[in-house]
């Protein structure tokens, strides 16, 4: 693939996990300054890895969670808990995630996603 089609490519894949909304005002606030690295991140994050055939979405969406725990990225973490969704994940599975993380990366660390996603999912409940 030439890097215009993996742009597009990345560009399918992340409107499919991550929704039109989202990527659309994504979209909106391109500038010169960051619209390089919004061009790189559907490139490389969405043409290349989530592309790949080795793992499925549903598992990248859990992996992704994960890190991001570790990371302590709340704003990318409240993205990929509503994303997940879009993946078949579902609320226990990611609950597990959560509990594991507790191990992993810390109580505080969990105790704070498990607000976070308590937070995010009352959000998505009441738009549905």
């Amino acid at each position: 693939m030439d890097e215009q089609q993996r742009y597009e490519v990345g560009m399918k894949v992340r409107r499919e996990v991550l929704g039109d909304a989202h990527v659309d005002r994504s979209l909106e606030h391109l500038t010169p300054f960051n619209g390089e690295f919004q061009e790189m991140i559907t490139r490389h994050a969405w043409g290349d890895i989530w592309t790949r055939p080795g793992l499925p979405r549903h598992t990248r969406s859990l992996i992704t969670i994960a890190m991001l725990i570790g990371m302590n990225r709340e704003g990318e973490l409240c993205l990929h808990l509503r994303a997940a969704k879009n993946n078949g994940v579902s609320r226990d599975e990611i609950k597990e995630v959560l509990m594991q993380s507790a191990i992993y990366c810390g109580i505080p660390a969990a105790n704070a996603t498990f607000h976070l996603a308590e937070a995010v999912w009352a959000e998505m409940d009441t738009q549905a």
